[in-house]
């Protein structure tokens, strides 16, 4: 149905005039006319009966009146559902304990104004197709993957480099240490059963082993961070590595360890990646606060692989 007969037909069933329609809806009387006739050819009906006052509405005219004014509100609310800026930003985190979680949350105290919605989505090729369909307004990620470069319509920018830790339980060789080179875990049995083939973490950590001389097992169930906590709280020989910025807690008795890692420290690269052209202003809002409140990147003593976008 042709919601400019439908508008006409309200507005001249409000005016009781087809001339005081057609000049509220700058256009001429005879295309009221011709929008009104089409409509009751539509609807098999007639809407008006013509009298020397103007345009009564028939029977049927008045039974279809208030279902014509609720076509206009649905319709406006479907308008206004995706207006730029009426809808809420929604970004992809990964997952809700990462450091990007708390980039959203900093941003969300930041401009309490702007309403969100976080999802977690679990890799770079989900996320940039539910970023070109529109899905999702941008995602935090580390790119870009060897072999697999960003879609041109696809903008990213890199936000925050966040160094690794080496995660111990307290009997662990390495418990006791205020800090340790990457060189001084070689041997040592790095355990990270969180990682997946063909991500990009797994890139990542792929050219931290071959680059160090590491041993990094991903093997076993990933039961989640919780069982990962109490295997490496109650296992001497495991370490594994964790975000300076992922919030976790953990029973007071598993006695768990962050250790600094140094010379030079491992770091994760956390990129936002969003469609170029998302007219969506509170996107610019989120870059604006990003490029604002973190770090610099490539710092002077720090790694990360090779094929990191630098920029």
């Amino acid at each position: 149905m042709d919601l400019d007969t439908v508008r006409t037909f309200v507005s001249a069933a409000d005016a009781g005039q087809f001339q005081e329609a057609a000049a509220e809806l700058a256009v001429t009387q005879q295309a009221v006319s011709k929008r009104i006739a089409a409509l009751e050819r539509d609807l098999g009906v007639r809407l008006f009966t013509r009298t020397a006052r103007g345009a009564e509405l028939t029977i049927d005219g008045q039974a279809f009146l208030p279902h014509a004014r609720e076509l206009l509100r649905v319709a406006e609310r479907a308008v206004a559902s995706v207006r730029a800026g009426s809808r809420p930003l929604r970004v992809d985190v990964i997952a809700s304990r990462t450091a990007a979680s708390g980039l959203m949350r900093g941003f969300h105290s930041a401009h309490p104004e702007v309403e969100l919605d976080v999802v977690t989505l679990f890799d770079v090729e989900t996320a940039v197709a539910a970023i070109r369909s529109g899905t999702i307004d941008a995602s935090f990620r580390a790119v870009a993957v060897p072999g697999r470069p960003l879609p041109p319509d696809i903008a990213s920018i890199r936000v925050l480099d966040e160094a690794l830790q080496l995660l111990t339980g307290p009997a662990h060789a390495l418990a006791g240490a205020r800090s340790v080179t990457i060189a001084q875990l070689a041997g040592h049995r790095i355990w990270m059963p969180g990682i997946v083939p063909g991500t990009e973490w797994a890139a990542y950590y792929d050219d931290l082993v071959a680059e160090f001389g590491l041993t990094i097992e991903a093997t076993g169930p990933n039961f989640g961070s919780d069982a990962l906590l109490d295997t490496i709280a109650d296992t001497p020989a495991l370490a594994t590595f964790m975000g300076e910025r992922t919030r976790l807690v953990w029973p007071a008795g598993h006695g768990l360890r962050r250790i600094p890692v140094t010379g030079p420290t491992p770091v994760y690269p956390h990129s936002l990646l969003w469609h170029r052209d998302n007219p969506h202003p509170a996107l610019a809002t989120l870059r604006a606060h990003l490029a604002a409140t973190t770090a610099g990147h490539d710092a002077a003593g720090t790694w990360t692989p090779g094929w990191v976008i630098a920029h």
